[in-house]
């Protein structure tokens, strides 16, 4: 079967869900990709209707059409033809400002995954309402949804934050060439999205790509100086967050947290608990979980809409 085209694939089998699924395309077929058109096809509220790269994506393109998604090489272009209501792009930062420019006059959300500066900014935990009004989520990078669960609890229950630094370790098997040439806009954006929630003036990403055996698990470490802070309250509002992405990412733990003066210190593990994904991409797991959640809370409040 040449993926050349749109390719009609056998559909998923029917489910007795209760709202209408809304239609869902993904741009971009490496494991970003393929892991969220999976988790689509088992949302009770959204489908792959399809997933759409380059002609050098071929392969992994015929696995998306084992999943029961249509396929196609025609990337930004067969989305708009496809008439979906929700799309993801998986691709890359440099190629996501086309990909907008073309969906902006439609009636469809995009969730945009890579570490581009566009869109309205959103963690499930912190800004989720936004997805229900916005019509173009950034969700920062995979290291901006594990720490900004913690940096909302720490900025809520400190007088201020004006120094703060992220280091985050993924495992070198679950980072896929994208990812690779979008570091330098991974720790902009990452930073930006930082300083915008902590008010901090002072914000360093660094990022650790390991190729240590066996692969470690995703790892983001935080320093910071934070005034004022409230010690009992700051752990119980820290714990709540974790549990609070749990709900959507299972391996979520903050393994470590620690207050000395104004010196703070958190250690937030992520470990892929779903699909088909090996346990170090918790990379992929969470900025996945967290895109499907919020196209998900979309879908509901816009079958709420049309019902009122």
């Amino acid at each position: 079967m040449s993926p050349s085209t749109i390719a009609p694939v056998e559909a998923a089998a029917d489910r007795a869900d209760v709202l209408p699924r809304l239609k869902a395309a993904v741009l971009g077929a490496g494991l970003l990709g393929l892991d969220l058109a999976e988790r689509l096809n088992a949302s009770p509220v959204l489908s792959c209707t399809l997933v759409a790269g380059r002609q050098s994506s071929a392969s992994a393109l015929r696995r998306a059409a084992q999943l029961g998604c249509q396929i196609s090489t025609e990337g930004i272009a067969a989305v708009v033809r496809a008439g979906v209501d929700v799309v993801f792009d998986a691709s890359s930062a440099e190629a996501h400002a086309a990909h907008w420019a073309a969906l902006a006059s439609a009636d469809v959300l995009l969730v945009d995954l890579t570490p581009s500066s566009g869109g309205s900014m959103v963690t499930p935990t912190v800004n989720a309402v936004r997805a229900e009004s916005d019509r173009h989520l950034s969700l920062v990078s995979c290291g901006g949804q594990a720490v900004l669960p913690v940096l909302d609890a720490i900025a809520r229950n400190s007088e201020r934050v004006e120094d703060v630094e992220v280091v985050t370790t993924v495992a070198s098997a679950g980072v896929g060439p994208a990812t690779r040439d979008n570091l330098d806009e991974y720790l902009a954006i990452t930073g930006y999205a930082v300083e915008r929630l902590t008010g901090s003036p002072r914000v360093k990403v660094l990022a650790t790509i390991s190729p240590a055996l066996p692969a470690p698990a995703f790892r983001a470490q935080i320093t910071a100086c934070a005034y004022g802070i409230r010690p009992a309250e700051l752990a119980g509002a820290v714990e709540a967050a974790a549990v609070a992405v749990r709900r959507y990412a299972p391996g979520y733990e903050v393994s470590a947290l620690s207050v000395a003066d104004d010196l703070l210190r958190a250690t937030v593990t992520v470990t892929a608990r779903a699909g088909r994904l090996p346990s170090y991409a918790g990379n992929v797991e969470i900025i996945n979980a967290a895109a499907v959640t919020l196209a998900e809370r979309y879908a509901r409040s816009r079958e709420v809409g049309h019902r009122g």
